[in-house]
């Protein structure tokens, strides 16, 4: 069996792992420069582990771009001869590992992992981090923090730079959470770690580049809860009334069945909402939404920026030439033109086989539609009759909307 080209180590702040031998060793510029100062290592074929000694070592290359395209690109120039790419704490852990996972075959590399800077802030905080939600805002957008702030909950977060915590503490301060409490943790493992705390309102620290923000949820009197759970207000989103309305999107996730990875076509998008809450109930879920009006696809992106799933990929357009060259979904809404056999034969023929496809009706039209689809090929059919409460003079009364006809089927 041939040995791997490639090793991914992880490394703390603290004194580097002795590293096997290797013709090129890549990482970021703040481990290449530690390592430089260190005598070189042999190359590779002097020693499986050989420590420091004569010349003739490995070439030292930081990465030339955050880009990931760059990052492959330059990692490849390599192939097939001994290399060994640096990486902070756990590779595996939001880490250039994780990335190389779904690039590599597993026979080409090897990954000897550290102590994540996770770990090392759970433990300064005393922090029991299975109950902690840990994301990466690296290189994200710091929105993405929005589906974590919840009363009491506990996030790590890694971040990009300076600017990070003060955003989050923003984001924070606008959601009514402005008592909750922003912790610093710089440079954890080494002689330069600094552990500082401020609230939310008012926050003044200034960290450095690197460090781990960890958000202790406070919420104010009366902030509202915006559960990952589907079903969010509807005045939670933007609209111009063009909406699933509260209780149908609920029983219509319900039925789509958002899990991690899968991805959701959401068709005659509207404001977005289904997609949205399809992005925020599972983990690494994707989401396109398909619209055709130009105000309704800025209160879209508003709606995914506020509600922390900027992820969401927005498409302009008629469908269904608008779903020509997308990838198959596992999932499909049919949120808009439900009678247009057109558009219903695109769907289905671009649903993954096993995937689930909804359709929610309130006139005449569609709901043949839907009668004859449901006789053709089966699936769940269900009336939705959803009543709220409104006054007559001074009397309270239910007063119903608008029913709903839902079908949902899984492709064969």
């Amino acid at each position: 069996m041939t040995p791997p080209w490639l090793h991914i180590i992880g490394c703390g702040e603290g004194e580097l792992p002795a590293l096997p031998a290797a013709q090129t060793i890549i990482g970021p510029s703040r481990l290449i420069e530690r390592l430089a100062v260190r005598t070189p290592l042999p190359p590779a074929g002097e020693g499986d582990h050989a420590e420091h000694g004569g010349g003739g070592g490995p070439t030292l290359e930081p990465w030339r771009s955050a880009k990931l395209e760059t990052m492959l690109a330059q990692l490849l120039d390599h192939r097939g001869t001994p290399t060994i790419v640096l990486a902070s704490g756990d590779p595996l852990w939001f880490g250039i590992g994780a990335t190389l996972t779904r690039h590599l075959d597993p026979a080409e590399y090897r990954i000897a992992p550290h102590a994540s800077s996770f770990q090392y802030a759970a433990a300064r905080l005393r922090w029991p981090l299975q109950h902690v939600a840990t994301l990466s805002l690296h290189g994200r957008p710091a929105e993405l923090i929005h589906p974590h702030i919840a009363p009491g909950n506990r996030i790590l977060a890694l971040t990009s730079d300076a600017a990070t915590a003060p955003h989050v503490a923003k984001l924070l301060c606008e959601r009514g959470y402005s008592r909750s409490m922003l912790t610093l943790l710089e440079n954890l493992g080494g002689p330069a770690e600094r552990v500082t705390t401020a609230e939310a309102l008012g926050f003044s620290l200034a960290p450095g580049d690197f460090y781990v923000l960890a958000v202790d949820c406070a919420a104010d009197p009366g902030a509202p809860l915006l559960s990952t759970v589907p079903g969010l207000p509807d005045e939670t989103f933007l609209n111009d009334g063009q909406l699933t309305k509260r209780d149908v999107r609920a029983a219509s996730l319900a039925r789509l069945a958002p899990y991690p990875g899968a991805l959701l076509w959401d068709v005659g998008a509207g404001c977005g909402s289904v997609a949205i809450e399809w992005l925020r109930a599972a983990r690494d879920a994707r989401a396109i939404a398909f619209e055709r009006d130009g105000e309704r696809l800025q209160m879209i992106a508003v709606n995914a920026d506020r509600l922390g799933v900027p992820t969401l990929r927005i498409e302009s357009g008629d469908a269904p030439d608008s779903l020509i060259g997308m990838p198959a979904p596992d999932a499909i809404f049919l949120g808009g033109a439900v009678a247009d056999e057109t558009l219903f034969h695109a769907c289905w023929t671009a649903l993954r086989r096993g995937g689930r496809l909804v359709a929610n009706a309130v006139t005449l039209d569609a709901e043949q539609a839907l009668y004859a689809r449901h006789a053709r090929l089966g699936g769940e059919l269900v009336r939705i009759d959803v009543a709220t409460l409104d006054h007559i003079g001074p009397h309270r009364a239910l007063r119903p909307r608008l029913p709903v006809t839902q079908w949902a089927v899984t492709k064969p």
